[in-house]
Order: structure tokens, then C-alpha cells, then sequence
């Protein structure tokens, strides 16, 4: 497998998960207890983080250079872990908030974790090309 695969297919989910957040802002709203999609001030928000996801994805599975994915997997990496960050505290003391906390962590390790694939499958290739 190419080693940009997995950071490509990451953005590709992202992008779309993002698109859909756009214009269903109750994807995001009702997991996580915030609302069911009713309330104007919430639509506008949970909007503005689906389009965030939807360039973010576009960006990482766009991204013509090992160094642009990298830097657009860090991009993810800290959304993720903001969004988490957020959530933690505004859903304490809710039921929906260790479900919401897993799913925001999962996107940040499985962005981590792709752009860590691809480094180490660059340096496998230089590796092997070094010793032809």
C-alpha cells in the first residue's frame, strides 16, 4: 500500500462526515446531547465545525507532498484534540459525554496514526533505495 493511503482515505471520511455536519448539523448535535438540530445558534456552530472537518478533509486527502499531508494531519490532530477538549467540559456530568469524548479522540489517534504510517513508509523506501 502507498503510504499515503491511509492519511487520503482518512480525509476523504473527514471531508465528507464534514459536508454532511453542513448541511445536517443534527449529525453532531443529537450524539452529542447538544440539541437535535432545531436551535438556529446550534445549527450555526455545529455548521461552522462541519466545515472546518470539510476543508481539513479536502486539505489532508488533497495534499500533494508528504510535508502538506503532515502539516494537514496536524491540522486534524489539533481540531480533534480541541474538540475534545471542548466537549469534556461542556458535556460534564452527561451521559452522552464518554461516547463524544472516544469518537473525537478516535479521529485525533487515527490522524496521528496515519500520518505516522506515512513517515514510516517513506523511510522504508529510502531505506531500500539506500541499499540498492
Amino acid at each position: 500500500m502507498n503510504p499515503a493511503t491511509p492519511a487520503r482515505i482518512l480525509g476523504v471520511l473527514t471531508a465528507a462526515y464534514g459536508a454532511a455536519v453542513a448541511v445536517r448539523p443534527a449529525i453532531l448535535l443529537r450524539p452529542t446531547g447538544l440539541g437535535i438540530g432545531e436551535e438556529p445558534e446550534l445549527r450555526v456552530l455545529a455548521r461552522m465545525v462541519g466545515l472546518r472537518d470539510l476543508a481539513s478533509g479536502v486539505a489532508l486527502a488533497a495534499a500533494s507532498t508528504p510535508r502538506a499531508r503532515t502539516m494537514s494531519a496536524l491540522v486534524r490532530i489539533a481540531s480533534d484534540t480541541a474538540d475534545t477538549a471542548v466537549f469534556a467540559r461542556a458535556l460534564a456530568g452527561r451521559p452522552e459525554r464518554t461516547k463524544t469524548l472516544a469518537v473525537t479522540s478516535l479521529w485525533g489517534l487515527l490522524s496521528l496514526a496515519a500520518m505516522r504510517y506515512e513517515q514510516r513508509g517513506r523511510a522504508e523506501i529510502r531505506s531500500a533505495a539506500h541499499r540498492s
